[in-house]
């Protein structure tokens, strides 16, 4: 891994966002430290997936998307004149909540897909193949397979692929959709030891509505709320033991002991 992606610091200042007319994110300030993983819990509707996707503009595929305040990526404007959403979709990956393999391609075709899409040129397509299965966790299962359709995998298998698949890209953060919502607890311990080895080398923001997952895997936790008609907002930020022991709010003492959401 490059000492770039070592260092890259990424945080959002006064991000708003609206969906046509409706206002669905107020203010969010966050910073997420390099080779962190940063957790956004909060009850659906409050923005947190939205939000996530204004960390890479993937929000801006939404029609009627608008937004106001920044977001910077080593000390750079992404929303800046000129700044290509494609590029720093290749800095910031992003993995969803449900897996989404290409069903046409093999396993090996799957990683190597993003490079091909973005013309960017493969050295060793074979060390990466390798490579990012690794760091996915999930080499010795398919090593023997490679040419086998993606589809044949298992739900975990195929998220695991997901995340190897971004991580052909070398991006220097990873941006999680909940990305164990549909998967049995075998598959979610494996990609949270695949989030904790990962996050030695990358900044990772991962959104769960999993409370005991955000305090297993998480540095720092971010509580989002919308409440009566006001648009998302961050109620509560800091570290995870302290939002979920000895939060300041009683909003998210209420929401982490599960008294509503």
């Amino acid at each position: 891994m490059s000492t770039t992606a070592l260092a890259t610091s990424l945080y959002s200042e006064d991000v708003n966002v609206w969906f046509g007319e409706r206002h669905v994110l107020s203010n969010v300030n966050l910073n997420f430290p390099a080779n962190k993983v940063t957790a956004l819990i909060g009850p659906s509707g409050c923005g947190k997936s939205t939000f996530l996707r204004t960390l890479n503009r993937m929000h801006e595929l939404i029609p009627g998307a608008g937004l106001a305040g920044s977001v910077y990526l080593d000390g750079e404007d992404i929303y800046a004149d000129g700044v290509d959403p494609v590029g720093v979709r290749l800095r910031v990956g992003m993995v969803f909540q449900k897996p989404n393999p290409f069903p046409t391609m093999s396993i090996k075709e799957n990683i190597l897909s993003g490079l091909n899409l973005s013309g960017r040129k493969i050295q060793n397509g074979e060390e990466l193949v390798t490579t990012s299965l690794q760091r996915a966790s999930m080499w010795n299962e398919v090593k023997d397979r490679l040419n086998d359709p993606a589809i044949s995998l298992s739900g975990g298998q195929q998220q695991r692929l997901c995340i190897a698949r971004s991580l052909a890209m070398n991006p220097e953060v990873l941006l999680m959709d909940e990305p164990c919502s549909a998967l049995d607890p075998g598959s979610t311990r494996r990609i949270e030891e695949t989030i904790e080895e990962l996050s030695e080398s990358m900044t990772i923001v991962i959104v769960t509505h999993n409370m005991q997952q955000a305090q297993r895997v998480s540095h720092q936790t971010a509580f989002f709320l919308a409440e009566d008609g006001n648009p998302g907002h961050v109620v509560e930020f800091g570290a995870t033991e302290q939002v979920f022991d000895q939060p300041v709010d009683p909003r998210t003492n209420d929401y982490v002991n599960g008294h509503f959401g």
